[in-house]
C-alpha cells in the first residue's frame, strides 16, 4: 500500500511534497495510518488533536496515546480541548456538527497562527460511499452526490481512493496500534447505520458492489465538471456585476428549461436551495426578497439583485461620520474633497457647492434612514427619500449603500446624486464650499 500511496501522493498531490502540513489525528485506525504513510513517504509534518471531552477518561486516554506516539515519531503534536456540550446548548446543534463546527475552526486558526498551508484528513473510500447515501437519503443534486472532494481551499484528503479493508490490512501488517472509540459502533447515529448495517446488504446484494460504485462515482464526477462548466458560462451571461451586488434578468431566467432545474445550480451555491421559494420569487412583487445565511435575493421590477449579507464588522463600519471645519479630504468611509472656491458651478452628481457659512460643524456623513426627507435642488419643496429613490429608480439593495452628508440633522447631499436647496449658493455668497467625490 505504500507504494501505491507514494505514487497517489506524487500524482494528485505534488503540494505535499514540499510543503510542511498537519494531519488531523483522532488516535483511530485511519488516522493513525495516514500518519504511518506520510512518515514512511518522507513527508514533512505535525500532528493535530482535538480533546472533545465526550467520553470522560477515554478522551484523556486518546490524548495521552497520540502525545506519546508523536515522541516516538519526532513529531510536533498540537493539541486544543473544547467544551463540546457547551457548546451544543448555547447553539442549539447536534453533537456531530459541534464537534465538526469546533474542530474545523481550530484547524483554520492553527494553520494561519503557524503559517502551514495544508491539513490532512484521513478520510478513505468507505466515506465516501457513506456521505454519498447520507446525501441521497436526505435529498440533493448532482454535488451532493459525487463524493468527498479530495482538495478544499487548505484541506487534502489523500485516502479517498483507498477501501477501509486495504487500511486495516496495512495496519496489521504493520503490527499498528490504534485507538476504538466505542461511540463508532451505536447506530443511533445515521453514519454509523449506514456503515454497520445497510453497506454489508449491499456488498451482500451485490458483491462487487464497492467497485461498481467507484465507477459510479468517477462518472459522476465527470458529469459534474461537465454541468458546472456549462453553469459558469451561463452565470457569466445572466449574472450582471454592479459593485458587490449581482442583476440577473427575471426573463432571461424564465426562458431556461427545465426552470427548477437551473434555478437550483444558479442559486445553490449562494444558499437558496428551496425551489418552491425561488419559482415564487420570480412571479412576486417587487420588493419580495428571499435571504440565506450568507446572501440576500430581492426582486426589483423585472430583475433579480443578489447581494451577500454584511458581516458584523462592516455593520460596525457604517455608523456616523464626523467631518470638522478644517478638514480637506476625507477617505473613509468613501472619499470626498472639501475646498473653498472663488465661484460656484452648476451643481452636479459627483460634486456640488454650497454656502459655507449655513452649514453647522461638525458635518455627518450617514446611511438613510425610514422618515429621512430633503429639499432637492431645483425643487424648493420638502421631499421624502423613499419617494426620490423610488422616481429614481434606486432599486432595494442600492439605496443601502448610499450615503448622505449631514449638517445639523439636515441633509445637505444625498452623495452621487442630489444637492439641497436649503444650501445652495446665492449672490454675494462670501465663502463657496465645492465638495466632490474622488
Amino acid at each position: 500500500m505504500l507504494i501505491a500511496f507514494k505514487n497517489h501522493i506524487e500524482d494528485s498531490f505534488p503540494e505535499l511534497l514540499d510543503n510542511h502540513f498537519i494531519i488531523a489525528c483522532s488516535g483511530g485506525l485511519d488516522s493513525m495510518v495516514l500518519t504511518k504513510l506520510c512518515k514512511e513517504a518522507g513527508l514533512q509534518f505535525s500532528m493535530a488533536h482535538c480533546n472533545f471531552g465526550l467520553r470522560g477518561q477515554e478522551s484523556q486516554d486518546d490524548e495521552d496515546f497520540l502525545k506519546d506516539y508523536a515522541r516516538k515519531l519526532n513529531r510536533t503534536i498540537y493539541v486544543t480541548h473544547f467544551d463540546t456540550m457547551g457548546y451544543v446548548n448555547q447553539n442549539k446543534v447536534s453533537v456531530q456538527m459541534a464537534a465538526r463546527e469546533l474542530r474545523y475552526t481550530w484547524f483554520e486558526q492553527l494553520l494561519a497562527q503557524h503559517k502551514i498551508p495544508y491539513l490532512l484528513t484521513a478520510h478513505h473510500a468507505n466515506d465516501n460511499m457513506e456521505t454519498f447515501l447520507i446525501n441521497l437519503s436526505r435529498g440533493t443534486g448532482i454535488d451532493g452526490l459525487t463524493g468527498i472532494p479530495p482538495k478544499t481551499a487548505f484541506l487534502r484528503r489523500p485516502l479517498l481512493p483507498f477501501p477501509r479493508q486495504q487500511l486495516a490490512l496495512y495496519a496489521e501488517e504493520q503490527k499498528m496500534n490504534w485507538r476504538e472509540d466505542a461511540s463508532n459502533t451505536d447506530t443511533k447515529y445515521l453514519r454509523n447505520k449506514i456503515r454497520l448495517e445497510i453497506i454489508p446488504k449491499l456488498n451482500e446484494l451485490h458483491p462487487t458492489f464497492s467497485d461498481n460504485f467507484k465507477s459510479t462515482l468517477h462518472h459522476l464526477n465527470q458529469t459534474e465538471e461537465i454541468a458546472s462548466a456549462y453553469l459558469r458560462k451561463l452565470k457569466m451571461e445572466l449574472f450582471k456585476r454592479h459593485d458587490e451586488k449581482y442583476e440577473i434578468s427575471i426573463q432571461k431566467l424564465k426562458e431556461l428549461r427545465p426552470l427548477p432545474t437551473y434555478l437550483f445550480g444558479l442559486f445553490n451555491e449562494f444558499g437558496f436551495k428551496e425551489l418552491e421559494n425561488l419559482e415564487a420569487l420570480l412571479d412576486g412583487l417587487s420588493g419580495k426578497q428571499l435571504v440565506s445565511s450568507t446572501h440576500i435575493l430581492v426582486k426589483n421590477r423585472n430583475v433579480l439583485l443578489l447581494s451577500p449579507i454584511k458581516n458584523k464588522e462592516e455593520e460596525e463600519e457604517e455608523r456616523e461620520f464626523f467631518i470638522n471645519e478644517n478638514l480637506v479630504e476625507l477617505n473613509h468611509p468613501l472619499s470626498l474633497k472639501f475646498s473653498v472656491v472663488p465661484e460656484r458651478c452648476n451643481n452636479l452628481a459627483k460634486e456640488i457647492f454650497v454656502q459655507k457659512n449655513t452649514l453647522k460643524y461638525p458635518l455627518v456623513i450617514r446611511k438613510w434612514k425610514k422618515g429621512d426627507y430633503f429639499y432637492p435642488i431645483g425643487l424648493n419643496r420638502k421631499k421624502k427619500l423613499s419617494k426620490f429613490f423610488k422616481d429614481e429608480k434606486v432599486d432595494i439593495l442600492s439605496k443601502e449603500e448610499i450615503w448622505l452628508l449631514c449638517s445639523n440633522e439636515q441633509i445637505v447631499w444625498v452623495i452621487g446624486m442630489r444637492a439641497d436647496h436649503r444650501f445652495r449658493v446665492e449672490d454675494g455668497t462670501q465663502e463657496i464650499l465645492k465638495i466632490e467625490m474622488t
